[in-house]
């Protein structure tokens, strides 16, 4: 692979860090909080991927109206942050993988629904920030599955399109790449499922 790709962007949520579960978690508080229908399981991880006020949109709305959904989003955030990300969060290997593809010359960048504030406290718990050329999140750019993210890490990096590979756990991170004409692969670990995966 080395041969034909030079940049690696990643997903984050799901991706390379264990906390599918504890957004899925978060999303079910803040519904319980505010009196909204308490979303399945899966229902939940279907939005994560997109931004918090897009998901927060997708899950309540019409039945929590513009001022509810900012209260969801403010309690969600609230109770996300109350759990430091660490190292240990990593899938296991991750870590290691991400120095090796580092070491061996590749761009390694994130491309993400969390907020700015919410990554740079995830790769500084995580210990990863050195590791990545460029990040993007969906609160400084558009939100997935619009390619602008994507598009603005391959200005950045001046990476041809077809030497780079998307890397996510959801239909939004692959359909973001193919909205940007981006070959991906997808990882089942995350908010969909391999045969989620394998069905569309």
């Amino acid at each position: 692979m080395r041969e034909a790709i030079d940049l690696i962007i990643f997903d984050w949520d799901g991706t390379l860090i264990d906390s599918i579960d504890w957004i899925t978690h978060c999303l079910q508080n803040a519904a319980r909080q505010y009196g909204c229908h308490i979303p399945e399981r899966q229902a939940a991880k279907d939005v994560i991927g997109l931004s918090i006020d897009k998901a927060m949109h997708k899950l309540f709305f019409p039945e929590a109206d513009s001022e509810k959904l900012e209260r969801l989003v403010s309690y969600y955030s609230h109770e996300y942050f109350s759990k430091p990300p660490s190292r240990e969060d990593l899938f296991e290997g991750v870590y290691d993988m991400l120095v090796q593809l580092k070491n061996t010359g590749y761009q390694l960048a994130v491309a993400t629904g969390k907020t700015r504030l919410g990554l740079n406290e995830a790769l500084a718990g995580t210990g990863t920030a050195e590791l990545f050329c460029t990040t993007r999140c969906s609160d400084e750019t558009a939100s997935k599955p619009n390619p602008k993210m994507l598009n603005e890490i391959l200005a950045h990096t001046n990476i041809p399109k077809e030497r780079t590979l998307m890397v996510g756990d959801s239909a939004h991170d692959l359909q973001m790449a193919m909205n940007a004409e981006i070959a991906s692969i997808a990882v089942a670990c995350g908010a969909h499922s391999q045969d989620f995966f394998t069905a569309i």
